[in-house]
């Protein structure tokens, strides 16, 4: 499948065309006043950076680790469910493109096609994240599964007790909320992350979901691996800190004791490098992912991560940096916005502003 777009604009516009008014709602929407899904974008942008000058940045490296395996930028795929209506492999488009390009995505409970299926799409490493659908048998036989198919670490959805109130959406995507399953999710308690552990073994655990510096605490001391900063794109609480204003007492919080990641409105590499400057390990990007998808499939997400690349390498190079692990907060300062936030705010060229 032959892809052409030359910028995020471009591909926002081709994945519109491309999809129905349901599937784009489900995309972009979010929870009730969608205040947290604007938040997410004002928080990047009330942040600004300082750059240093005089530095040799003829050599610049974007590559990280997360939980030990190396990726080409500082960006992990966020999981999403309902992929197959916007790309039509569902997930296995995702994992072929995270394949190609060499990054790590995270693959949902409730997307298609199966958790083996796509464990034996690729070969590289991924994650595989639960929404609990059952009892506690129910949780540690999937658990199971994910780690027996090859899986390299498995997470843990734990803000999704209710479905958000996600007023945007059709009549057909609100009965998903009716889904008699969900209720199990209300259960989640820290005895639940402790049996999943267990039942895991020594893979790598990852909790998503965490918005405090108090849970993240709790977390570390429950020994994860990896704390997922995450609000849901503001599709669970609406009314929430934009989460790259809670990052910071976040990594506080954990001191080290385990890897942090984050999502929530990351669509540009100035975006990114302000979560790594204030201690985060890497990013995860479900908007801009589905966007991708819903360009070109497969193709479309490499292509996307392929500019992405690109934004970053520049972006570092005009901070003064050669290497993520020389940013820190002194890199960012606070700052005033200078446009209303919302989904497609950091694309100021789309016509109109905003796409509906």
């Amino acid at each position: 499948m032959t892809v052409n777009f030359n910028n995020a604009h471009e591909m926002i516009l081709m994945a519109r065309r491309n999809l129905s008014q349901d599937t784009w709602d489900y995309i972009c929407g979010a929870a009730e006043s969608e205040t947290t899904l604007r938040r997410n974008r004002l928080a990047l942008d009330c942040l600004a950076f300082r750059p240093r000058i005089c530095r040799d940045v003829r050599e610049i490296d974007t590559c990280t680790t997360f939980l030990g395996n190396k990726i080409r930028i500082p960006v992990l795929m966020a999981p999403m469910g309902s992929i197959s209506n916007f790309s039509p492999n569902g997930a296995a488009d995702v994992d072929t493109a995270c394949e190609e390009f060499g990054t790590i995505n995270f693959i949902s409970t409730v997307t298609e096609p199966s958790l083996e299926v796509i464990a034996e799409n690729s070969p590289h490493p991924k994650s595989f994240q639960i929404y609990v659908r059952g009892d506690d048998q129910w949780i540690r036989d999937l658990a199971k599964r994910a780690v027996n198919a090859g899986y390299s670490s498995i997470t843990l959805t734990v803000d999704s007790a209710f479905y958000g109130n996600r007023e945007r959406l059709s009549p057909w995507q609100v009965a998903l909320r009716n889904v008699p399953a969900r209720a199990f999710q209300k259960g989640i308690t820290w005895d639940t992350v402790k049996m999943i552990q267990d039942a895991i073994g020594n893979v790598p655990f990852v909790i998503k979901g965490i918005q405090t510096a108090e849970d993240a605490a709790i977390a570390a001391e429950h020994e994860v691996n990896c704390v997922y900063v995450s609000n849901h794109g503001g599709r669970q609480l609406d009314q929430v800190y934009g989460n790259i204003d809670t990052l910071p007492e976040i990594v506080k919080a954990v001191n080290g004791r385990c890897e942090v990641i984050i999502d929530g409105g990351f669509t540009r590499a100035g975006d990114i490098l302000k979560a790594i400057a204030l201690g985060a390990n890497a990013v995860a990007i479900g908007r801009l992912q589905a966007w991708a998808l819903g360009a070109g499939s497969s193709d479309g997400l490499v292509k996307c991560l392929e500019h992405l690349e690109i934004e970053i390498e520049r972006t570092m190079g005009l901070l003064g940096v050669t290497s993520l692990d020389q940013l820190n907060p002194s890199y960012v300062g606070e700052s005033r916005p200078v446009r209303l936030p919302h989904e497609h705010s950091a694309f100021s060229h789309l016509p109109g502003g905003r796409i509906e």
